[in-house]
């Protein structure tokens, strides 16, 4: 199977300027802004907290490429390393599924009428007519919600797009640690890895409504895909050390980039994101 061209499906846009409200009253604006900080401070804290989860697991996944890369295990080697790979792979798609709905709560809804003698509020909208941002408010000194949004979108989408590379090399690793009688009968790109799992992709956008399967894997910034995944029971030595390779680069997520957007994270909301 040669991927085709990719991208993440159906990431979100950020709210277009038309689309927030107006500004309510100040008395509104004086409620609604410390709860909103609360809010922000929560997600983002969660965002560092994933990544720090997501540098574990890929580290400790690493010895599971290198057991897995070996030859002439045996049939109960086999099953231990392709339970040891979907096991991982799970893992990751738990921690990008969790990013993404920290990135999706990042605004802040008024519950009940805005003229009720006390106000309250949400994550979740009961009003369409509330897009959560309070109209373009800054939340602390410059920045609006939506701004702090573009920016967890983008860390979503490198992890998204690591993620799917990742899920090609499990795959990969499951067909050469699987014997006829262990795993699946046919592995494919469409083969679910584990119960639910298309479920977790689709919350990531990493799986397509349109083909009714995973959207194929690409590098950051490569228009078109560059993986053919072959599936083989006997791989030779090259393509094996390509995998690991590959596996340890993380070739989508820019570790230096992602420092500097939570320092300026950071900055905005006068705390220590580390």
């Amino acid at each position: 199977m040669t991927t085709q061209e990719s991208t993440v499906s159906q990431t979100p846009q950020n709210p277009s300027p038309n689309a927030k409200t107006p500004q309510p009253p100040p008395s509104v604006i004086r409620l609604w802004r410390p709860a909103a900080q609360r809010n922000l401070r929560n997600q983002w804290s969660k965002l560092v907290s994933l990544k720090n989860q997501w540098v574990s697991v890929s580290s400790s996944g690493r010895s599971h490429v290198h057991v897995s890369t070996g030859f002439g295990c045996s049939k109960r080697d086999a099953k231990i390393r392709a339970k040891a790979c979907m096991k991982l792979a799970k893992q990751q798609v738990g921690i990008v599924t969790q990013m993404a709905n920290a990135a999706q709560s990042m605004r802040c809804f008024l519950r009940g009428a805005s003229d009720s003698p006390v106000l309250q509020f949400s994550s979740s909208s009961e009003n369409g007519n509330d897009s959560g941002d309070c109209g373009g408010t800054p939340v602390y000194l410059f920045w609006s919600i939506s701004s702090f949004e573009s920016f967890a979108q983008e860390l979503v989408q490198m992890f998204a797009l690591e993620l799917n590379l990742k899920r090609l090399l499990v795959l990969e690793l499951l067909a050469i640690s699987c014997e006829e009688d262990l795993c699946f009968d046919e592995l494919s790109w469409s083969s679910e890895l584990y119960a639910g799992e298309f479920d977790d992709l689709s919350i990531c956008y990493l799986y397509s409504k349109e083909t009714n399967k995973p959207v194929p894997p690409r590098v950051k910034e490569m228009k078109s895909g560059a993986f053919a995944a072959q599936f083989s029971h006997q791989p030779d030595s090259d393509v094996l050390q390509v995998y690991l390779t590959i596996w340890l680069a993380e070739v989508n997520v820019n570790m230096n980039r992602i420092k500097e957007i939570f320092h300026v994270i950071g900055e905005e909301m006068h705390v220590n994101l580390s």
